[in-house]
Formats: C-alpha cells, sequence, structure tokens
C-alpha cells in the first residue's frame, strides 16, 4: 500500500527496497521485524508512521510494530511522539539516526572497557587469556577514540552536503 501523500510511488517497488534493506539489516545483527519497521520509516517521505500505518505496510500484528519499536528506541534509531490532539503515538527515524545510534554506543564500549580492565586484573597480564583480554580492551580504546574523530568528521561532511546541523 502507498504511503499517505506518496503520489507517483510505486507500492511494489517502496515493498521490494524495504524487504531487501531490511534483510542487509538481519544479516548485520538487527532484529528482523526492527530491520522492517526501520527500513519502512526510513523510506516514508515523513519519516514517522503510526503503528496501524506499518502494520498495514509490513502487514503484520500492532505487537510485532510495538516490539520493533521498543527495540529501535532503545538503541537510538527512532522515536515515539503523539499525533497532536490524539493519543496515537507516531514512530519517527531521524536524519541522523546513525550518527545517534553509534555515538550512543559510547556508553556500550565505556562498559565493555571496565569489564575488560577487570577481566585483565583477574586473569592477570602476562597470562595467555590476560594478553587476549588485554589486546581487546586496546582495540576496543582505540575505536572508542577514532569513533569520536570521526563523528566530528561526519558532522562537518553533513553540514556541507546537506546544509543545516
Amino acid at each position: 500500500m502507498a504511503e499517505p501523500g506518496a503520489a507517483g510511488r510505486d507500492p511494489e517497488a517502496v515493498s521490494r527496497f524495504v524487504e531487501s534493506f531490511a534483510a542487509q539489516l538481519v544479516d548485520a545483527g538487527m532484529q528482523r521485524m526492527a530491520a522492517r519497521v526501520f527500513a519502512a520509516l526510513l523510506s516514508s517521505d515523513a519519516g514517522a508512521l503510526t503503528s496501524a500505518e506499518l502494520g498495514e505496510q509490513l502487514q503484520v500484528s500492532p505487537a510485532a510494530v510495538s516490539g520493533a519499536v521498543r527495540y529501535l528506541s532503545q538503541v537510538h534509531m527512532v522515536s515515539r511522539e503523539r499525533e497532536p490532539g490524539s493519543r496515537r503515538e507516531r514512530y519517527r527515524v531521524h536524519s541522523d539516526q546513525w550518527y545517534e545510534a553509534i555515538t550512543n554506543r559510547d556508553a556500550v564500549l565505556k562498559r565493555w572497557e571496565q569489564t575488560l580492565r577487570a577481566g585483565v586484573d583477574s586473569l592477570g597480564a602476562e597470562s595467555p587469556g590476560g594478553r587476549r583480554m588485554a589486546e581487546t580492551l586496546a582495540f576496543f580504546e582505540f575505536l572508542e577514540g577514532e569513533l569520536t574523530k570521526l563523528m566530528e568528521r561526519w558532522r562537518v561532511e553533513r553540514a556541507r552536503t546537506f546544509g543545516g546541523a
């Protein structure tokens, strides 16, 4: 089904894109329904759809949409908003969703680093396991520093290419 206000769209082509991109996200480790919901939101003109609209487009139950949106909200890829004058929620993907999803991984990296430090301490830095933990810790510390620089470069590139913030 075509999105409201999406004149000129080929609903079949949109559906093929959503399913194809969702399959690639699943291959990368995302939950299947979350991937489908995310791809549908990303391809929508408004960048926001209600649960009913998502369910109709994807031909799934409201419960399936709810679970997917809960996951996508937790990983900062979509947000919920109330429709003005309504109790219905709309789910929105933002233009900077990838930036937000990646930069919010910083907290995960920090937790992993703390755990790995404890692993090095408990295994002993000179033991084979301790050395592997130390190398893994060094990798995540390196990654964290590089991601900070990379995200700053992306902000500059995004502003240059697409304007605004």
